[in-house]
């Protein structure tokens, strides 16, 4: 901004609207005056602002009680939070709704100017009863002129690198007594506001041009008279000086005026720079106690001043009777010892008295000492205590602090009780911490107005990150929506979260808390027929939108609702005729039924067959056994018969051998006698072998015939036990099972059956 060009100076009065708003603002102080006295002593008392000599004791309730609302009311930086109005499908919406947050939210971490506003803002409505706030636009110093040539589309590879500076739009605290406004019963009524603003010559000088050096430089530093009387030169001095301009919105001009006290001439005038829905720069002021027919609050510590001013006097008595709790007494002066047993150290010593008769006379040491009774000032001092406490007591009933606000508790008390006391402190702080969040609220919505009006779009698409974001492809419509102040108005809202110190495990609980929702809808939703997938995906993404943890995840649930609806709505094969497909099915069922028959009749024709191919079988083996058997027999009855006559050739032999010797010896009697016992022995041995053989074959023929009559009988348990027909996979017989036996079917190169194995 910059001085008034000559046109502007022409067409209009700098003295008259000097005098104009010299006497508004001088009415509006008139009007605070009592609220602003009001408020410089409360500040002081908060701050106990007392010399180090002042031996006077008080009580510093009201410290104590700022102190504990505090935190209670703002306790952590707040989180932005922007979405659509009515959380509807509408991927336009959220994309512009996400990077109007993230750009909002950038600023609140980046910048300190937020959070510090807000903890000046809540403890000015603690102490005097009013916090105002001020927002305003600071453009890039390299982009001026350039949010009306910059276009509304964005490319996905714009930086903030690339742009270089980049505007913002800070929160500025105004002191309490540093701001008017028009004489109003309610804020809506309020014609105008005005905050002071300290100006030095070189800065005013390059915002107003050279009219700003006639300006007279009306405000001191503190301490100011101190330095010149050090001997400061002069020109330090005037460099602290700095003017007092006023910055005047009117809303029934839609005008800005820059007043200067002490100046006979307006600074400047500027029609409406910022655009914002309610023109005024700052929203409604923290404000304590209020009636309707006037915007001076009262402060709250004037509601229990009374109270801590009975507290002060109670503390002062207390620390009175504290001094007073010693031992003092009188003692009689004609006994040193006495002074010497009480200012000397003597331990385990005796201290001799010289006229021993008149001390005894007097009563010994009770009648020589004195000492002044303390008991009354000790119950005095137990009642001050008492009396204390009780008007504490009143006190935090008044403000609402309850034990569980404090910290305080007693182990005596039940869970229910403890709960009681909660839920009355909740009630109490609910509309502090009600007004503390529209605050903040009304903070980032005219943050975010200026935001959508004044900064660049690749500024605001940079900030924000959502180049890299699955809803990239809505930039473009997110930019025009967002610049677009009646559409912004009706599809987004911008808030704040809950101000109050959540746990550490809120977030984490809100995602778990979707998750399970969520995860429960799905595996119902599976077991739903096909054609109900658009339905149910509908009613997915509508208990979606109402959860914050699920915004994240909301491109991607639509993304793959919109695959499955597709998938649903491509053509499905023509389903046939109920009557056809019954007449298809009997069809199926005859066909089975005939095919059925022939296998029946195709196993029955194949088990008569192979019962007969299995009866030959037998057959011949039974004649080829009977054959075999015969053989054997007449073989060995043959081996039997040349065995027999070969011994008997042996036999003969041996008699003529026998018999020529005996002829030859005939002649030796002794000799002979000796020939025959050896021939009797010989004849023995051949004996035992011929019976030996004979018995050995006589052995062997019994096996084979045992041999060959279980295989009789093994044959015949065959031809005589049930047969049952042995399938594969694809119907065919197989085998035959017969006796728990399972024999294979031999089948010959044109796949007939041609024996039993």
């Amino acid at each position: 901004m910059t001085e008034l060009d000559d046109k502007d100076t022409a067409e209009i009065d700098r003295a008259g609207l000097a005098r104009r708003w010299a006497a508004d603002l001088e009415m509006a102080k008139k009007s605070d005056k009592e609220f602003i006295e009001a408020g410089r002593k409360i500040v002081k008392r908060y701050r106990d602002q007392r010399g180090i000599s002042d031996n006077s004791r008080k009580y510093n309730i009201l410290w104590s009680n700022v102190q504990t609302l505090a935190p209670a009311v703002y306790a952590k930086k707040p989180q932005a939070q922007v979405q659509r109005r009515f959380k509807d499908a509408d991927p336009v919406g959220r994309c512009a709704s996400q990077i109007l947050e993230r750009a909002l939210q950038f600023e609140i971490d980046h910048y300190s100017d937020y959070d510090s506003t807000l903890k000046n803002n809540v403890l000015d409505r603690l102490l005097p009863g009013r916090g105002v706030a001020w927002v305003r636009f600071e453009p890039a110093e390299d982009a001026e002129g350039a949010n009306e040539e910059s276009e509304s589309q964005v490319t996905d590879d714009q930086s903030a690198e690339s742009m270089g500076a980049y505007e913002c739009s800070p929160c500025d605290y105004v002191f309490w007594e540093d701001f008017r406004h028009g004489p109003a019963r309610t804020w809506e009524e309020v014609p105008w506001v005005g905050r002071l603003v300290y100006l030095g010559k070189d800065e005013g000088a390059k915002r107003f041009g050279e009219i700003f050096k006639d300006v007279p430089l009306a405000h001191e530093p503190i301490g100011i008279d101190e330095m010149k009387s050090d001997g400061m030169a002069a020109d330090q001095i005037d460099r602290m000086k700095k003017a007092k301009v006023w910055e005047i919105w009117c809303k029934s001009e839609r005008k800005v005026y820059w007043h200067a006290e002490g100046f006979q001439q307006i600074l400047d005038v500027r029609d409406d720079p910022l655009g914002l829905e309610g023109f005024f720069p700052c929203p409604k002021p923290l404000y304590a106690t209020l009636t309707t027919d006037t915007l001076c609050p009262v402060p709250d510590f004037k509601q229990y001043q009374d109270q801590a001013k009975e507290m002060d006097e109670l503390t002062a008595r207390i620390a009175l009777l504290v001094k007073a709790v010693k031992v003092v007494g009188v003692y009689d002066a004609s006994h040193e010892g006495i002074q010497r047993m009480m200012n000397e150290g003597v331990d385990n010593q005796l201290i001799p008295v010289s006229t021993w008769a008149m001390f005894a006379e007097k009563g010994g040491l009770k009648g020589a000492v004195d000492f002044m009774p303390i008991d009354m000032v000790l119950t005095a001092l137990a009642g001050l205590y008492e009396a204390r406490e009780q008007v504490k007591q009143i006190i935090y009933e008044i403000t609402g602090l309850s034990d569980i606000i404090r910290g305080a508790s007693v182990a005596s008390e039940t869970a229910t009780a403890q709960q009681i006391k909660s839920q009355f402190a909740s009630l109490r702080l609910k509309h502090l911490q009600g007004d503390v969040a529209r605050f903040a609220s009304d903070l980032l919505r005219m943050k975010a107005q200026i935001m959508c009006a004044l900064y660049r779009p690749e500024v605001l698409v940079a900030m924000s990150s959502m180049a890299d974001s699955k809803d990239a492809q809505y930039i473009p419509q997110a930019i025009e929506l967002l610049q677009n102040d009646v559409l912004r108005a009706f599809r987004i809202e911008v808030a704040t979260d809950s101000l109050v110190e959540l746990d550490e495990a809120g977030e984490k609980a809100a995602r778990m808390e979707f998750l399970t929702a969520a995860g429960g809808f799905i595996r119902e939703a599976i077991q739903a027929p096909p054609e109900m997938a658009p339905l149910l995906g509908e009613m997915l993404m509508f208990g979606v939108r109402s959860f914050k943890a699920g915004q994240s995840m909301e491109a991607s649930l639509e993304q793959f609702i919109a695959q499955s609806a597709e998938k649903a709505k491509q053509p499905k094969p023509e389903q046939p005729n109920p009557e056809m497909l019954k007449v298809q099915a009997q069809q199926q069922a005859e066909q089975g039924r005939m095919q059925l028959e022939q296998m029946k009749m195709q196993a029955t024709a194949q088990g008569e067959q192979q019962r007969m191919q299995a009866d030959m079988t037998i057959a011949q083996g039974k004649a080829q056994f009977d054959m075999q058997l015969e053989q054997m027999r007449i073989q060995q009855k043959a081996d039997a018969e040349s065995r027999r006559l070969e011994f008997e050739r042996w036999k003969a032999e041996l008699d003529s051998q026998t018999k020529l010797a005996i002829a030859s010896m005939s002649t030796q009697p002794a000799i002979d006698a000796k020939a025959n016992e050896q021939t009797e022995k010989v004849s023995g041995e051949m004996n035992g072998q011929i019976e030996q053989v004979a018995q050995s074959l006589m052995d062997n023929l019994d096996a084979k015939t045992s041999e060959l009559s279980q295989m009789l009988a093994e044959i015949s348990s065959v031809i005589t036990s049930p047969r049952k027909i042995v399938r594969g996979p694809d119907g065919r017989a197989t085998g035959v099972e017969s006796g728990g036996v399972v024999r294979s079917i031999e089948r010959g190169p044109d796949g007939r059956a041609v024996g039993i194995l």
